[in-house]
């Protein structure tokens, strides 16, 4: 498994964590993904020009 994919995992998780209180999980899920993405993708582009 990659930090990469530790990253998503973890926001999907937050994210159907934030739905379940709204009792909407699919939703909230998906939001995590997104947000994992953007994530995963900010991180690892800042360290390829270090």
């Amino acid at each position: 498994m990659k930090q990469s994919d530790l990253i998503m995992y973890g926001c999907v998780i937050i994210g159907a964590g934030n739905g379940l209180m709204i009792d909407q999980a699919f939703p909230g899920v998906l939001i995590g993904l997104g947000a994992g993405y953007l994530l995963q993708q900010v991180i690892f582009s800042s360290l390829e020009f270090l």
